[in-house]
């Protein structure tokens, strides 16, 4: 079994309301029985409910990379609050009763354990399989429609830079977003998000002049995306066999939901590495229309700073569990990477954590960029991609941290090259506002995760803190 703490119970529960409900049964003293087997591989009891009969939970880690949980209420979320609350039980160090195994854990263990078999038989059974046939007749269909799609958006896009955005009224935007529905019927729809995305910041009402610069960006984002999108299924037309392109985003730009299965077979993979998260914070993105939950880990064996995405639609996003801060060093049996540049995204499907050590903390010092000017210059060709991600993040090395004389934060590298910090308007939560508040151990030497922004109608690139990595722990800003 991992090692539990509340951090780990924390990043298994669905929702917020989940771990404080589960929380609540411990401090309410409902469990009426706490057992655990001998080798402390379950933890099971009974939890008092709303009816006569006591619920029967338990928190199975045979296979402690992904435990399985069980409970006889009749909750939708997974995995509930009583199986939560007793997990919890556990990490306070209330007392557990050594006890055999019940019998119908027994009996499901053992159905589990034939399942696993089936599949690894099917595995094996697969791996000399015939590979998959393209259907090249309904791929044709498929190329056939986005380049349509693409030469409706050319159209659009062009009438727009021709008629110019301060032109742009009502009617236009309504034009804008009939386009923004068209392109779901054409396949493209991270072409369909961009739009939809240009379409809110002009339809910003009085602070419509405040977005021209951004809106600029994105119409600048879509022409970019028409020409290499085109380019690229006429290429895929003429030869259906073609690979995806798994060193771009321009297949996810083109509608395409990358399949573990598929990142593996491009060897997009990493063994048995570990991760440590640096930052984490969830936004409601309007233009995907979803709620975003998103985190910034270091890989502790290559020093890369990745990012993890989770996307909840509105319809769906109270069904779905919420991603929370990190606080331990995830194992990742299996890691999956993305294709892309800078803060790749990646995913991974089993984990076990153990404590951040002092080690991993100077780990995470050993790995940041201590030159400024080299820092600058990586992020300068990231931001030169117009399909990339145009808020890359850094992990910097800071000799220190202090106010110069117009009162901004500034930090300076080993060479004395000062780095203002500032927030970033694209980013709806501001940071630098927090660090007066901070404790003197955050202002000397010390790495800061730094997210960049080239402000075009300023003309110049703008870097926001979004955690400070010192010698007592990880103090996130956001």
């Amino acid at each position: 079994m991992p090692e539990l703490t509340s951090s780990y119970v924390d990043s298994l529960a669905p929702n917020t309301a989940a771990i404080k409900n589960g929380q609540g049964l411990v401090r309410k003293k409902s469990f009426i029985q706490l057992h655990r087997t001998e080798n402390g591989e379950l933890l099971f009891g009974q939890c008092a409910g709303s009816g006569k009969t006591p619920y029967e939970c338990s928190a199975d880690f045979v296979a402690p990379d992904s435990p399985v949980f069980r409970c006889s209420c009749p909750s939708r979320q997974f995995p509930c609050k009583h199986a939560l609350g007793l997990l919890y039980a556990y990490v306070e160090g209330q007392t557990f009763t050594v006890a055999p195994v019940p019998e119908d854990i027994a009996a499901k263990r053992e159905k589990a354990e034939k399942r696993e078999e089936n599949k690894v038989k099917q595995a094996a059974e697969g791996s000399t399989a015939k590979p998959k046939k393209v259907n090249k007749a309904a791929l044709k269909k498929k190329i056939t429609a986005q380049l349509e799609g693409l030469d409706l958006l050319e159209k659009l896009v062009l009438s727009l830079i021709r008629g110019g955005l301060s032109v742009i009224d009502a009617k236009t935007l309504k034009t804008v977003q009939e386009h923004v529905k068209q392109l779901g019927n054409y396949y493209l729809s991270g072409a369909q998000i961009e739009l939809r995305r240009f379409a809110l910041q002009l339809g910003k009402g009085e602070d419509r002049e405040q977005g021209y610069t951004y809106a600029v960006q994105q119409l600048t984002r879509l022409h970019a995306f028409i020409k290499k999108g085109r380019s690229y299924l006429t290429a895929r037309s003429e030869d259906p066999e073609l690979a995806l392109d798994h060193e771009s985003t321009i297949d996810e730009w083109l509608g395409h939901a990358w399949q573990l299965t598929e990142l593996k077979d491009y060897g997009l993979t990493a063994e048995n590495t570990e991760l440590l998260q640096l930052s984490f914070y969830s936004y409601d993105d309007q233009a995907r229309q979803e709620f975003v939950d998103l985190g910034y880990w270091l890989e502790l064996s290559s020093g890369a700073v990745h990012k993890t995405l989770q996307y909840r639609p509105y319809k769906a996003a109270k069904l779905m569990r919420e991603e929370d801060s990190f606080f331990d060093v995830a194992r990742v049996p299996l890691l999956y990477k993305y294709p892309g540049d800078m803060n790749a995204r990646v995913r991974y499907e089993e984990m076990s954590p153990r404590p951040a050590t002092a080690a991993d903390l100077a780990q995470v010092q050993a790995y940041a960029h201590r030159s400024f000017a080299e820092a600058v210059k990586l992020v300068k060709n990231q931001l030169k991609n117009p399909l990339g991600d145009k808020q890359p993040v850094l992990l910097l090395h800071a000799a220190s941290i202090g106010v110069n004389g117009q009162g901004e934060y500034v930090l300076s590298d080993e060479s004395g090259v000062q780095l203002v910090l500032e927030d970033i308007p694209s980013l709806s939560q501001g940071t630098v506002g927090l660090l007066p508040y901070l404790p003197p151990v955050c202002f000397g030497k010390c790495s800061l995760l730094v997210m960049f922004e080239h402000q075009m109608d300023r003309g110049r690139l703008a870097a926001q803190p979004l955690s400070i990595i010192h010698a007592e722990g990880i103090t996130r800003l956001l």
